[in-house]
């Protein structure tokens, strides 16, 4: 048997000083947490330097795991860094909550606490004070732990607001719930109080312009699982051991937010992170790329291309700002699915919400397709002219018969009437899938669907589309084919977003389908938020092209959009975004783009600009 002072005064040989260490740690976490199948994080590395730091985590880790969901919060702090939160403060910000958070439950039954807790802030503010000096939440952690050591709680001004937030943690009835509530209900609910107070915290602290650039907490919250795995999806490319793998990263997130590591790197510096937001770069190797083809089935559904044809595509388009880059062709999940797995689950959960919205709204739909509809056929019997012409059967001329027996040739008796008309029109219309657009999902769907349903009614041929970049292939789902049955167009509701969106490939493809056509006129109609944004993948021997957002996107956008006008195609901007990304939309599609702020009025204002662009097409323009 080991005794304490064999190992306090390090009489142990290496390995059963660990042992002991270890064991020493994870009895105290689990006394505090009651639940001897805790496993978690422990740092014996720390525990050589000052033990009272690594036996605070274990407090820590037992009492978070026995009165809050880890879960729970490990997941919205992976939604949050998903949702480009900056991991390293949002961590540093949790760490301080949690100590917080649970020092008032580990007091009250085991008043030891009290000890370990002084014992380590002490050390950390005599070894780690100039560390915590550089950073903004490093002062609120020493604001923090002075506060506890002396009940001194000065301190300058801009972290007296964060410093009052997490000093509200400490009251024990910060998390009072109601008295009827159930066990596990009350652990939810608290755990969801504490990552309000989290996420309040990072959003004033660490990124002020968080929610307006990225979203509020319920749109975090609102991240599938499915999203995520493709935010690290060289992790993910083995389905199989994806779940393992997220469940790894989960119990990480939580060990990181309940470790005081003593050996932690510092947060960086903003123009650190500004050169890591420019990069959008991901390096891979040749084993990763050959797993990349059967990943790409997996979750979005079997190619309709053969190997060969999708060679030809690639080269004749991929080119220029999309060298490298490569296309692919489906018609989704759903109708081709390699098996019935956790993104072919999470399509078709899409796909019933996409209807239900439908089903709610029919009547307004139904109105809109009319008014759309009508519109359209009006504008297309107004330019349908008639034209006569002299013939010897038809219809009798009767300004003519006084001729007859009155001169030798009275010539042709008769008139043919012929229509010539230039209504001979091909539309594609192209929705950005992106992950930007998940808010507006069902939105996007509905208004995709009253513009196709509105062409089958006046017998217009139209091809629906759909794109979004995973990796470095451009995802292109088709919903319907331009001589498919009008019953097709409803297959717009099975439209889901995910990952990036490089708009220019995108816009090409599109092209290259819609200038096959035999018609005459053609038009391309791109429902889209303005925001092309996509990563870069270096692969083994490429030319690695410039990272694909901001302006630089918008420009290669906007290019592809004058190039299909130049070549005889017109061009229509649905907006679909937010306010403040019209100057971008502007950029792309010049003033042939439409905005609506209102469904209701969707069908008029779209019906206005693709009239103008029909008239454009038959030379009848003003």
């Amino acid at each position: 048997m080991i005794s304490d002072r064999d190992f306090e005064e390090g009489l142990l040989e290496e390995e059963e000083w660990e042992t002991a260490a270890v064991s020493r740690m994870r009895n105290l976490m689990w006394a505090v947490s009651g639940n001897y199948s805790l496993d978690t994080k422990l740092d014996i590395t720390s525990f050589r330097e000052n033990r009272f730091v690594p036996m605070l985590d274990a407090v820590k880790q037992g009492s978070f795991a026995k009165y809050f969901s880890k879960d729970r919060f490990a997941l919205y702090i992976a939604k949050k860094i998903y949702s480009s939160a900056r991991q390293e403060p949002l961590t540093q910000i949790a760490q301080l909550c949690v100590e917080a958070a649970v020092y008032p439950f580990a007091l009250r039954e085991r008043p030891g606490t009290e000890h370990i807790r002084m014992e380590a802030y002490q050390y950390l503010l005599d070894h780690r004070f100039g560390k915590y000096m550089h950073t903004h939440i490093g002062k609120i952690r020493l604001a923090f732990m002075k506060g506890v050591l002396t009940g001194n709680w000065d301190c300058e001004g801009r972290i007296r607001i964060p410093l009052e937030k997490v000093k509200a943690l400490l009251a024990e009835n910060y998390f009072e719930e109601p008295a009827e509530t159930p066990g596990r209900e009350q652990i939810l609910a608290r755990t969801d109080r504490f990552i309000r107070t989290v996420d309040d915290l990072y959003n004033t602290v660490a990124d002020p312009s968080f929610e307006q650039e990225h979203g509020d907490l319920q749109k975090v919250l609102e991240v599938t699982i499915e999203e995520m795995r493709e935010y690290g999806w060289k992790n993910f490319l083995e389905e199989e051991a994806a779940g393992d793998l997220f469940e790894n990263f989960v119990e990480q997130v939580t060990a990181q937010v309940t470790t005081l590591d003593l050996s932690s790197k510092e947060e960086p510096s903003e123009e650190e992170v500004r050169r890591k937001k420019g990069r959008r770069i991901i390096q891979v190797d040749e084993q990763a790329l050959a797993k990349m083809h059967s990943y790409m089935e997996l979750n979005f559904g079997k190619s309709y291309l053969r190997e060969q044809e999708r060679k030809a595509v690639d080269h004749r388009l991929c080119r220029g700002a999309h060298v490298d880059c490569s296309l692919y062709y489906t018609e989704g999940i759903i109708h081709n699915s390699v098996r019935k797995n956790a993104q072919y689950v999470n399509a078709v959960r899409h796909a019933r919400n996409n209807e239900r919205l439908f089903l709610n709204n029919r009547h307004l739909i139904e109105q809109s397709i009319d008014v759309m509809s009508g519109f359209i056929k009006r504008s297309l019997q107004a330019r349908t002219q008639t034209e006569q012409t002299r013939a010897d059967h038809g219809n009798i001329d009767v300004h003519a018969v006084w001729k007859i027996g009155r001169t030798e040739d009275p010539g042709k008796m008769f008139y043919l009437t012929t229509k010539q008309s230039s209504n001979s029109f091909a539309v594609e219309i192209l929705i950005d899938a992106s992950g930007s657009q998940r808010e507006r999902q069902g939105q996007v769907a509905l208004q995709a669907y009253i513009i196709a349903a509105s062409l089958s009614r006046v017998k217009i041929p139209h091809q629906i589309m759909s794109f979004c970049t995973f990796w470095d292939y451009t995802v292109m789902q088709r919903f319907r084919d331009f001589d498919d049955p009008p019953s097709s167009d409803r297959r717009v509701l099975e439209f889901t977003t995910s990952s990036n969106n490089r708009d220019g490939l995108a816009v090409r493809a599109a092209g290259d389908s819609l200038t096959a056509r035999p018609e005459e006129n053609r038009i391309l109609i791109v429902l889209s938020d303005g925001r092309p944004n996509d990563i870069i993948v270096n692969r083994p021997g490429s030319r690695n092209p410039r990272p694909y957002y901001g302006e630089y996107a918008v420009k290669d956008t906007a290019f592809e959009i004058r190039t299909l006008r130049s070549e005889g195609v017109c061009v229509l901007g649905v907006f679909t975004g937010k306010e403040q990304d019209l100057a971008a939309e502007k950029k792309i599609f010049g003033k042939d783009f439409a905005y609506i702020r209102d469904i209701r009025n969707f069908s008029r204002v779209v019906s206005t600009y693709l009239i103008r662009l029909m008239e454009q097409d038959t030379g009848e323009a003003d």
